[in-house]
């Protein structure tokens, strides 16, 4: 039956998981102090790139021994570094239930072509037994499966003493989950997710135990200049210093200091944090009370609030093929479009076939709130249309 069409329209259509949204307010007039037409290199340059780090490791709280950098590719870029330059001295337990766990589950296994490695996989919508995973082994696993909307809800199962390192891709849980950075080795995340910063600019976080890691131990495969972060058998400290490998961009790096400069003015991580988790509980509230619909996740223990996954159970979508299922999903997705209501609401191509929202601290949970009612008309509309061409 088709629902009434709902009043109130969310203030910032912008729901994509990544790039995500702008901060709120944002405006082309925070990048008026872009270090433009200048060198990286140079003094200003570099004192720039150095706030960035330096304030996103006030934010997060970052410990005080952790090294930073800034570096290129994104989040990816910043993971196949660490793993490049840091697997290969033991065994690696390698984690993965969504799209880009597996990702690097493939590096590891089919371009780095380890041989002492062992998976630890999940379906869509689950985790894996945390409890069986050697943290006296490398372990590489994402925060916050950003495909399935699944995160990992604690650090208890990594050991204090571990003799391993933790490579941690936690680009869509920064800025939006509290993360023990004592028991992370390598942290990586990007601008244009964690902060709805633009794209390319990555990030690299190290402990000491990662340090010690790259100057004690040399990969046996060659190093692409990008990926190298050792100059002979010592930590190639530049990158740390805010001087990049390669030329970032100074209007992103001027955006990412807008982004992080609303963090603190907000109340810095914990009110991140509060706001992420408000849209989660709209969500919670929403699929409480809707018949066709229900997260993705099976536990409520390991729900993300960022990347917020919700698949369909309506047994008249159910019965279709998968691609029929889809193609209904992305019919609700080009209405809203088209209504100017939400772009992005679509899940990730190679997720099963369910919806996805950004619930990151970027977004109001007040448009999380709104967007919901729309959802729920445009499922409701089109499958009465459908249901009447039918007959």
């Amino acid at each position: 039956m088709a629902l009434q069409r709902p009043d109130k329209k969310p203030a910032n259509p912008n729901f994509s998981s990544g790039p995500c949204s702008k901060r709120p307010g944002w405006t082309l007039d925070a990048l008026k102090g872009a270090l433009l037409g200048r060198s990286h290199r140079t003094g200003i340059g570099v004192k720039r790139i150095m706030e960035v780090i330096d304030l996103s490791k006030s934010v997060l709280g970052i410990p005080d021994d952790y090294i930073l950098a800034v570096v290129p590719a994104s989040d990816t870029g910043a993971v196949e570094m660490a793993m490049w330059s840091l697997l290969g001295e033991r065994g690696v337990d390698a984690l993965g239930w969504e799209v880009f766990g597996k990702t690097w589950i493939a590096d590891i296994t089919k371009q780095l072509k380890l041989k002492d490695v062992r998976l630890f996989e999940a379906p869509f919508g689950s985790i894996p037994d945390l409890s069986e995973v050697d943290t006296d082994r490398d372990v590489v696993f994402t925060w916050n499966g950003t495909t399935s909307g699944v995160r990992v809800p604690n650090g208890d199962w990594i050991k204090a003493d571990r003799k391993g390192l933790t490579i941690c891709d936690a680009t869509s849980a920064v800025f939006a989950m509290d993360l023990p950075w004592d028991k992370l080795d390598v942290v990586t995340w990007s601008w244009q997710k964690a902060l709805g910063g633009e794209a390319a600019h990555g990030m690299l976080a190290l402990s000491p135990r990662a340090v010690a890691r790259l100057e004690s131990y040399t990969p046996p495969w060659p190093m692409p200049k990008l990926f190298r972060l050792t100059k002979d058998g010592k930590l190639f400290t530049e990158p740390f210093e805010g001087k990049t490998i390669n030329t970032p961009s100074m209007l992103a790096v001027e955006d990412c200091l807008d982004a992080l400069k609303w963090a603190q003015s907000i109340g810095g991580l914990q009110a991140m944090i509060k706001r992420s988790a408000a849209s989660l509980k709209a969500v919670e509230n929403w699929l409480a009370k809707t018949d066709w619909a229900e997260f993705l996740p099976e536990r409520e223990d390991i729900r993300s609030s960022t990347s917020i996954c919700f698949k369909v159970v309506d047994p008249w979508l159910m019965d279709k093929d998968p691609a029929e299922q889809l193609k209904f999903i992305k019919s609700v997705e080009k209405l809203l479009d088209k209504e100017g209501i939400a772009h992005e609401v679509a899940n990730h191509r190679n997720a099963p076939p369910s919806f996805r929202l950004w619930g990151g601290a970027t977004v109001e949970p007040s448009d999380i709130e709104a967007v919901l009612g729309w959802i729920d008309w445009a499922y409701n509309d089109l499958k009465a249309a459908e249901q009447a061409q039918a007959a």
